[in-house]
């Protein structure tokens, strides 16, 4: 987890497979989805172009399991928690779905007299241990303790395993080639932990380095072995990447040498790539899934091959002594379906929600439902956004994109507020406000937080419209380019076909410390008392 050009860690900041798990190294006869000679001839992918997904997915684990490669990212207060990513050649994800359920960590994570922004998930790690066949996610919440979480599936569902006493900070699970499960971790002091055969307890922890004053903040650890030697892949915040080698065990001692430091990033304005995995092809070519900070969007994925050299070090490839924007696809078998995109339309189809969908903090789940459609009911009488209970959120497609919803207002009560935000700690929505004079559309801006994530502005109506019936369509685009003074805008339609633009432009804020990007939202609260509802009956996010 870190910040453009930022260098202090986040506690100090809060407080004033060839199997590579995650990564273990498998030796070949124990390697999950080892080749076989039934296994499809491999076949390069067409070149790709950085980012590889343009959508605010930051602190990336990855790992590979039989031709499927995975990743985790972090989710701060959004809920479920920790996405899993699948893909089958490294540059074409999906969201598979949530290592974290529900965020019970405390109340302040229920929105409900409390707040959670910008805790919750952080830098956490993603792993597969064979010898079970069961995926293993472990994070640290609230510098208090850490928390792992297993499943049979990548997609679920998950259950939490266990509770450790200990916080492990910015972890990286490693499932050992002896099935051990150790933990690295720590913030410029790096430290080791052996956990119990089961999982459950640790068993011993360890000091294993300590960052040079030269170097500074390190953090973000990746836990490999490769090749008979330890590695804990580390970042420095925001614009560096090192490595750490031992020959000994786990515990060391370390060597530390510099794989990237202030290298020109794939984005154009957006910051040096770091903080990502190593991860090996079934072909056996290495790769590092880094992210950019790229706000007002967030943190970007990118990927670069990675080669090494002959005494083991790893060697990011570069085009023209920058993070290329575009290399050859990996080497992989053809995969045995497209993966579901990230963009497109929701009916809300079926029961339950797609994993493209997280909650701002825990929803209270009696007051929402999926059934060919999303009907939300009003969870709290409030005018402030930032303080209302199920708000669902959605990701922005970079670099541009728009997000378009169907409301059916009819069951609206006097004081009710619903539509589709763009939310962050300085948003504004477009949405319908029910009152006794009558219904109106309405673009509201001006809802504003401070750097306690308390608010400091409820927004204020910036311009509104009439309108009658029952439907209406909602419409916000967004400009998602890292740099200051990008825009936001809204427009409304009431057949559907003809939108008309409503309010000013909002300018979108592009400060680091909200961590996360911007998102679209859809959203419904009461100012005067409990018992409406309204209806999202299609949601589609289009690019140019």
């Amino acid at each position: 987890m870190s910040w453009t050009h930022h260098i202090l860690s986040r506690r100090r900041a809060l407080t004033t497979a060839t199997g590579l798990a995650a990564g273990a190294l498998l030796p070949p006869a124990a390697a999950h989805g080892a080749d076989s000679p039934r296994r499809p001839a491999l076949a390069t992918a067409a070149a790709f172009t950085n980012p590889v997904i343009w959508q605010d997915f930051a602190d990336i684990d990855v790992i590979r399991v039989g031709d499927t490669f995975y990743a985790s990212a972090s989710t701060m207060h959004y809920s479920p928690g920790a996405p899993v990513l699948r893909s089958y050649d490294l540059v074409n994800w999906e969201i598979a779905g949530h290592s974290v359920p529900v965020l019970d960590f405390g109340v302040k994570y229920d929105l409900n007299g409390a707040r959670g922004y910008v805790r919750g998930i952080w830098a956490s790690s993603l792993a597969y241990r064979p010898s079970n066949r069961t995926f293993y996610w472990l994070g640290q919440i609230d510098f208090a303790r850490t928390y792992v979480y297993t499943a049979t599936a990548a997609e679920g569902p998950w259950s939490r395993l266990t509770t450790i006493s200990t916080p492990y900070y910015d972890a990286g699970l490693l499932v050992d080639s002896d099935d051990t499960l150790y933990v690295a971790y720590g913030n410029t002091t790096i430290s080791v932990a052996q956990l119990s055969p089961d999982g459950r307890n640790q068993v011993r922890t360890q000091q294993v380095f300590t960052a040079p004053s030269s170097v500074g903040t390190l953090e973000g650890s990746r836990f490999y072995k490769i090749n008979g030697q330890y590695y804990i892949f580390l970042t420095r915040p925001a614009n560096g990447q090192y490595i750490l080698k031992s020959s000994s065990g786990p515990f060391g001692p370390y060597t530390m040498r510099q794989v990237l430091l202030d290298l020109p990033g794939p984005i154009a304005g957006g910051g040096v790539p770091h903080q990502g995995g190593l991860v090996q092809t079934q072909g056996g070519a290495w790769y590092y899934l880094a992210f950019v900070d790229a706000y007002p969007g967030g943190r970007m994925p990118a990927l670069a091959p990675v080669t090494w050299t002959a005494d083991g070090w790893p060697v990011v490839q570069l085009v023209n002594g920058a993070w290329g924007t575009s290399y050859p696809g990996p080497t992989v078998p053809p995969p045995p379906r497209q993966v579901t995109p990230m963009t497109g339309v929701d009916t809300f189809d079926g029961t339950v929600l797609k994993p493209r969908w997280e909650w701002n903090h825990n929803p209270d789940n009696t007051r929402w439902s999926v059934n060919n459609g999303l009907t939300l009911r009003t969870a709290t009488v409030t005018d402030d956004l930032y303080g209302a209970r199920n708000t669902l959120t959605h990701r922005i497609q970079g670099p541009t994109s728009t997000a378009t919803v169907q409301l059916d207002h009819t069951e609206m009560r006097n004081g009710d507020r619903a539509g589709l935000a763009l939310l962050r700690d300085s948003s504004a929505w477009i949405g319908v406000k029910r009152d006794g004079a009558g219904t109106r559309v309405s673009m509201v801006n001006g809802l504003t937080m401070d750097a306690n994530w308390n608010t400091t502005g409820t927004g204020t109506e910036a311009a509104s419209a009439a309108v009658s019936g029952s439907r209406v369509w909602l419409r916000a685009s967004a400009d998602i380019r890292p740099g200051a003074g990008r825009l936001g805008t809204f427009s409304y339609s009431t057949d559907g076909t003809t939108f008309t633009r409503l309010g000013p432009a909002f300018s979108l804020g592009n400060d680091w410390r909200f961590f996360m990007g911007y998102r679209f939202a859809l959203f419904h609260h009461a100012t005067q008392a409990l018992g409406g509802a309204v209806r999202f009956t299609r949601f589609e996010l289009t690019t140019p």
